[in-house]
């Protein structure tokens, strides 16, 4: 009786441990083909127990197919005495429809006389959760892996106990190392260090034990074949229980990255086309020599007959002449001095410890080397000087702007004197030789001081009344300190001179939609805006008048862009690019003063213009001069021929307006027509007219 009791405790206990542990038992008696499965097997399985038919395949029956041929391999393998146990990951069928992840392990429990098995036991473990862990973190693992392909990274660590390094392939490839571990001494890394960044890269792989901060530098390496190398770092210390610890890092090559941003930081201060400095970083040169309080001379030097080349031969020649100039006068100067490219055809030079004779000399051999620039074959009739003025500086106090302008000053007597020579400033000889400078100096302070003012010039469709179109040139006046009202083609000029023509631009467009970007967007006005050279060749000025028409509210389509024939041929490819882009924005682009330069109709060939203005100068004496009708009959029939629109300028005269109108001139503009007026005026004028439009309609 009390064995009985004893057998019933270890049948309840055995119960109790497997209910527990959720292990499910399974006994194969192989003699007579029964298997029997225990309560919590079937409970796992979501069974009752005995609901299913109780065979020795039932297992099977509910074993995953992709699994049943490793499962059957495993079991067949230990009863051949191949391995010890049987041990394998199988996937059953839950009632309720899902696989359920188990391992199944268990083993041969009793043979026969001749120790053939004839009984086998084992218990299956529900591993489901830990299955879906491992697929999870092998998920998390494979984006890292994959991200790690995606930026070039590779991954090291180094065991400070054992003194040795482990470089995955990545690593090995960046290094240039040939080996098939990931094991590598560890002193190989220092081997590849450059030795001007050896000490400071050692210092920054050597994080203080303890410490979770991430340290990042960025050296060179010297790869076996001599090639040099730029890469990034980023190290950690690692703690380890019971060992000295690790130091894992990264490492990614950034040579491409550190050749982009030593091309990108040269293309900000150097000339695109010259690789001479730019204005800018010219500007910064000159004052940075002129404190130093060394005696140098500043070189202003300005192309003749450059138009009439560009003119001739085109603008790849113009291309040419520029690069081939630039270069010569890189030939003729001192290893301290430093030319600049301003813009279009104008150069700035500055040579420190250079007398007025010494300035002089190498005046003459600048004029040397423009007269011989390279201007290709198409050009070879044509002929390139230059006028050169000079500035010797002494004075640390002098200010760059007043340096280029005596050197600019210099330039202009040289000029008037017949040009292809140089002239030296002279304070007695130019009494108001700083006027230009000032006068661009009083342009940037009337932009802030509100002495700049927008003016509008009403564009007309000829024979119709204004209010139909409601189109406006937008200009600006530049009122002076004592009250004067200072004209355009005083202070405008200055501004080109001395590179804020861009700046000016920016302020009238943005100051102009801010004011007025309602009455665009209602419909009541379309404004015009004249472009400088300098602002077409600004490669940011798309984002920055998308940046305003956004802010404002003013389309695109009641905004339209003048560009001259002289701001074209500076920088052709800069013009054309930006033609391309207003019309993407259905921006109304015209050329304007058209007619006036040899190359006008290769301009219209080249730039797909919504309008064409024909120039000033064949408009005013049309009704006496037959050749005149005939260059405004001539552009009036192209132009209309290609879709764009005609307008005459600087129409004075009712008789003008009447022969332009025969000749089917369609816009004009002029006094005649309209007298500029505060551009407020006008677009209060066109708001109220376009609301009468509306509500006759």
């Amino acid at each position: 009786m009390a064995r009985q009791g004893k057998k019933s405790r270890n049948e309840e206990f055995w119960a109790l441990a497997l209910e527990r542990a959720h292990l499910g038992v399974w006994d194969w008696d192989i003699a007579n083909g029964s298997c029997f499965y225990s309560p919590t097997w079937w409970r796992m399985l979501g069974y009752e127990e005995g609901e299913l038919a109780d065979t020795a395949d039932l297992w099977l029956q509910l074993t995953h197919p992709d699994d049943r041929e490793r499962a059957l391999a495993s079991g067949d393998a230990h009863i051949a005495g191949l391995t010890p146990s049987i041990e394998t990951e199988i996937r059953l069928k839950h009632k309720q429809g899902h696989w359920v992840w188990v391992l199944d392990r268990g083993g041969v429990v009793e043979r026969d006389a001749l120790g053939k098995p004839v009984r086998l036991m084992g218990v299956q473990t529900d591993i489901s959760k830990q299955k879906a862990a491992e697929a999870a973190l092998e998920q998390v693992n494979v984006r890292f892996r994959l991200a790690l392909a995606a930026s070039g990274t590779g991954i090291w660590h180094y065991d400070m106990a054992t003194n040795k390094s482990y470089w995955d392939a990545r690593t090995r490839d960046i290094f240039g190392l040939v080996a098939d571990t990931d094991e590598v001494t560890g002193d190989l890394w220092h081997s590849f260090l450059h030795p001007d960044d050896k000490e400071a890269t050692e210092r920054a792989h050597q994080p203080s034990p303890g410490s979770d901060a991430v340290t990042a530098s960025q050296y060179r390496i010297i790869k076996r074949d001599g090639e040099i190398r730029h890469v990034e770092s980023l190290v950690r210390f690692v703690a380890a229980a019971g060992t000295a610890g690790q130091v894992l890092g990264t490492v990614r090559d950034i040579t491409e990255d550190k050749l982009r941003e030593q091309e990108l930081a040269f293309a900000a201060r150097h000339d695109a086309l010259t690789g001479l400095w730019n204005r800018s970083a010219f500007d910064r040169l000159l004052a940075d020599h002129i404190a130093t309080g060394v005696p140098l001379a500043v070189f202003y030097v300005d192309l003749d007959y450059f138009k009439a080349l560009n003119d001739f031969a085109g603008h790849a020649a113009g291309d040419l002449a520029l690069k081939s100039v630039a270069a010569g006068i890189g030939r003729c100067l001192p290893p301290s001095a430093h030319a600049a490219r301003l813009g279009g055809d104008e150069f700035a030079l500055l040579v420190p410890h250079c007398d007025a004779a010494q300035a002089e000399r190498l005046a003459s051999a600048i004029l040397a080397a423009v007269r011989g620039a390279d201007l290709g074959l198409a050009a070879t009739s044509r002929r390139l000087a230059a006028s050169i003025g000079i500035a010797m500086v002494h004075d640390h106090t002098t200010t760059v702007a007043d340096a280029l302008a005596c050197a600019d000053d210099a330039c202009y007597a040289a000029k008037a004197a017949g040009r292809d020579r140089f002239a030296v400033f002279s304070a007695e000889a130019n009494s108001g030789g700083l006027n230009a400078a000032r006068l661009a100096a009083d342009t940037v302070d009337a932009m802030e001081d509100g002495r700049l003012k927008l003016f509008g010039q009403e564009i007309h469709r000829l024979g119709r009344p204004w209010d139909e179109s409601r189109h406006v040139e937008v200009l600006a006046r530049l009122v002076g300190r004592g009250g004067r009202l200072i004209p355009p083609g005083e202070f405008i000029p200055a501004a080109e001179r001395f590179g804020i023509a861009a700046r000016l631009d920016r302020w009238i467009i943005r100051t102009a939609l801010s004011l007025h970007g309602a009455a665009m967007k209602s419909g009541a006005i379309t404004l015009g805006f004249n472009l400088s050279a300098q602002t077409l060749s600004d490669p940011a000025l798309w984002d920055f008048v998308d940046s305003i028409i956004e802010e404002t509210g003013a389309p695109h389509s009641g905004i339209g862009f003048e560009i001259t024939e002289t701001a074209a041929v500076t920088n052709f490819d800069a013009a054309e690019t930006f033609v391309r882009k207003a019309r993407e924005r259905r921006c109304r682009v015209s050329l304007d003063d058209f007619g006036a330069g040899m190359s006008s109709f290769e301009y219209l060939r080249r730039f797909p213009v919504d309008a064409i203005k024909i120039d000033g100068s064949f408009i005013e004496h049309i009704t006496e001069s037959r050749f005149d009708r005939e260059i405004v009959l001539a552009i009036t029939s192209i132009g209309r021929s290609l879709g764009c629109d005609v307008v005459g300028e600087k129409i004075e005269r009712q008789d003008t307006l009447g022969m332009l109108s025969d000749m089917g001139v369609a816009f004009g503009q002029g006094f005649l027509l309209h007298r500029p007026e505060p551009l407020e005026q006008v677009v209060t004028r066109a708001t109220i007219m376009a609301g009468a439009v509306r509500k006759a309609s």
